[in-house]
């Protein structure tokens, strides 16, 4: 039997009833870091008294940093800082879902901690405290379900295990089977995303079959980082249950469409309209300054 032929056993025994719902007087937190690649997320759970309404009443954690990419065996512990929390879509209830971010003994005495090689948000939430223009994000996050039959599968949903769909046109929002590809993936991760708190927007099927895109924001500061994060948290465990693989690359096949991760941004000033063309185009230019530097951290195969 394949792990997805255990999904009948597992909702027999785990939601039967009342489900995880009817454990009210404690709270199951999932909580969800980023690893050592800068890409891949994980996540653990564990048992907490009573019921958590903020992010403050998370204790910290820690995990094995040595398995994710981030330290070394003899000094391998990461210590998690809860820095959001969402309602959890899928043990629902009093559940919720913690996003962290993460930390490292600076050596073996446990006496300093300093961000672990993937917390960026710690530098960056030091940007977003010391301004007061409000700044608010729109993120188009594109993405690729990709088909798991067998370890090495690469084709995405929709395409002949021998070769090419056909050319790219019929697709892109597209309706009907000859056409669409992952609806059913789509629709329940959107779901998950408005239980959680999600400040998701809207979704639709992309250029390329088998591609689709959805759209997080308006979401004020660095918030926007700990919607987009959980968001591909969620999409990711919903594929996991139709035994499908998510792929965020840029470029999967040449000639065929990419996934990008497009970002829509404003400040008070902006949106006031008191600076007129002339506040965009100054910000643009400022932009520009470090354009290649921005390219290089934006991920791999950009």
């Amino acid at each position: 039997m394949t792990d997805h032929g255990h999904l009948s056993l597992y909702n027999q025994y785990v939601n039967i009833q009342g489900g995880w719902g009817e454990i009210e007087d404690v709270t199951v937190a999932e909580y969800v870091w980023l690893d050592g690649s800068g890409i891949i997320l994980r996540s653990k759970c564990r048992t907490l008294e009573g019921r958590i309404t903020s992010v403050d009443q998370c204790p910290e954690w820690n995990y094995d940093g040595s398995s994710c990419y981030q330290a070394p065996t003899d000094n391998s512990e990461i210590i998690m800082r809860p820095v959001a929390i969402f309602r959890d879509p899928f043990r629902r209830g009093n559940h919720i879902l913690v996003m962290c971010d993460t930390y490292k003994w600076t050596d073996g005495t446990c006496q300093d901690l300093v961000p672990a090689n993937t917390n960026f948000r710690i530098h960056a939430k030091k940007i977003f405290d010391a301004q007061d223009e409000e700044p608010w994000f729109g993120i188009e996050q594109e993405y690729t379900l990709v088909g798991t039959k067998t370890k090495f599968t690469t084709w995405p949903l929709g395409w002949p295990h021998n070769g090419y769909p056909g050319p790219q046109g019929p697709y892109y929002c597209s309706v009907g089977a000859n056409n669409c590809f992952g609806r059913a993936i789509a629709d329940a991760h959107y779901k998950a995303c408005l239980y959680a708190g999600i400040k998701v927007s809207g979704t639709n099927a992309e250029v390329m079959p088998g591609q689709w895109e959805y759209q997080v924001g308006p979401v004020e500061g660095i918030a926007i980082g700990d919607h987009i994060w959980m968001s591909r948290y969620l999409l990711q465990r919903i594929a996991e249950d139709f035994n499908v693989d998510i792929s965020f690359a840029p470029k999967l096949f040449e000639d065929w469409n990419g996934s990008g991760c497009h970002t829509n941004f404003s400040t008070k000033t902006m949106r006031a309209g008191t600076g007129g063309m002339q506040y965009i185009s100054d910000m643009m230019e400022k932009f520009a300054a470090k354009h290649k530097d921005h390219i290089e951290l934006y991920g791999e195969d950009n």
